[in-house]
């Protein structure tokens, strides 16, 4: 069997709801997942709410994925086996929403100022129940109204840092993030070491009490899963991975089960539902 530590869902940017995300991992063959939604756990505590979480045929890890706040690199951090009630991380991520939905609408607002015809109405239908609206739901409008053929077209144009439309996020620092996921009861992983850019910081950020590094990525080739996971030996960080599954065609992988992870690695993460708080 394989596993999947790195998957999205509406509650953040993926297409599938919690529950056909399970589903599809089931008819995958998958028995370890983890949904690691941006900002959010409220995909796990919907699941856990309405009684799918824990499911039969196939184990899954509560998860989250944070942007940490850097002045050049993307840095996010995942992590695992988080108390998804536990206080201080619930008023930190509403911290986070609110700035999330700062952001959203002044990047609309400075769209139209650009001649862009998109109101905050569209990108809030298409993100659906989704209350960590990001960058990618304004370029999937963006492209649904024809303006850029495609989410990539829309980021390079108008969207990344230093265009016209962007607007800066609001991200918790490297340690705040790690310190929140362990008083959680989480282990934090550093996440797609490779897209940080800069293996030095890869290095720096191994020793500022990460516990795992994303050691098998989609965008990592034979030698830089090779690099990672000497990385990770020398410091001492269970190897981890994921798809980073979105469920868009145009975002490799399309399907899940496409890219997986040995249940070696994953059965390090993985806990028994025990009691939340």
């Amino acid at each position: 069997m394989a596993s999947d530590l790195h998957m999205h869902t509406t509650f953040s940017d993926g297409k599938l709801t919690p529950e056909e995300l399970v589903a599809a991992a089931k008819a995958a063959g998958l028995k370890y997942i983890a949904i690691t939604d941006h900002d959010t756990v409220e995909g796990v505590s919907y699941l856990y709410e309405n009684g799918s979480y824990p499911t039969k045929g196939i184990h899954l890890i509560p998860g989250i994925e944070f942007s940490a706040h850097h002045p050049v690199r993307e840095i996010h951090i995942l992590g695992y086996n988080v108390d998804i009630y536990y206080p201080e991380l619930i008023d930190k991520l509403n911290d986070v929403t609110e700035a999330r939905w700062t952001r959203f609408s002044e990047m609309v607002e400075k769209l139209q100022q650009l001649g862009y015809p998109i109101t905050e109405g569209e990108v809030l239908t298409l993100a659906g129940s989704s209350k960590s609206i990001s960058r990618s739901h304004i370029a999937r409008v963006l492209v649904r109204k024809k303006c850029f053929a495609t989410v990539r077209e829309a980021f390079s144009a108008v969207l990344q840092k230093g265009k016209a439309a962007y607007v800066p996020h609001y991200h918790l620092e490297v340690e705040e993030i790690i310190a929140l996921i362990k008083a959680a009861g989480g282990t934090p992983v550093l996440a797609h070491p490779k897209l940080v850019g800069d293996d030095e910081l890869v290095r720096d950020l191994c020793q500022r009490g990460i516990e795992g590094l994303e050691v098998f990525y989609p965008q990592h080739d034979a030698e830089d899963t090779a690099r990672y996971y000497m990385m990770a030996k020398e410091f001492n960080l269970l190897p981890s991975g994921g798809s980073d599954y979105h469920g868009y065609p145009t975002r490799y992988p399309a399907e899940i089960g496409l890219f997986t992870l040995e249940d070696k690695w994953a059965e390090a993460f993985y806990r028994k539902l025990g009691k939340f708080s």
